[in-house]
């Protein structure tokens, strides 16, 4: 009779390896922990500008209502404030932003 013999398969060894991590602190950060913020007080404060220009853009732009539903008045809506004043307010606005973010 012939012998039966048993095969091992070895495997292989992972690829990576197996890292102890640290233990995480369940502790609340401290107002020592000095943590580098992205943007500074000057840029908040410009971004802060440029806000509140765009909100004064849509403040201009806003209105428009007819006192009479039976009369149309081209110069309500169409005046110089919301057609020209407000959107160049606006991007004046995001111009600072823009200049806010990018500035070093």
């Amino acid at each position: 009779m012939a012998k039966i013999t048993k095969k091992t398969v070895q495997g292989r060894p992972s690829a990576t390896p197996i890292v102890d991590l640290p233990e995480t602190s369940n502790r609340a950060p401290s107002m020592n922990d000095h943590e580098t913020l992205i943007f500074g007080k000057g840029t908040i404060i410009w971004i802060g500008i440029g806000v509140g220009l765009m909100f004064l853009g849509m403040i201009l732009m806003a209105g428009g209502s007819m006192p009479n539903p039976d009369v149309w008045d081209d110069e309500l809506i169409y005046s110089f404030r919301r057609i020209t004043l407000a959107p160049i307010v606006i991007l004046t606005g995001l111009g600072v932003i823009t200049y806010a973010i990018l500035k070093k």
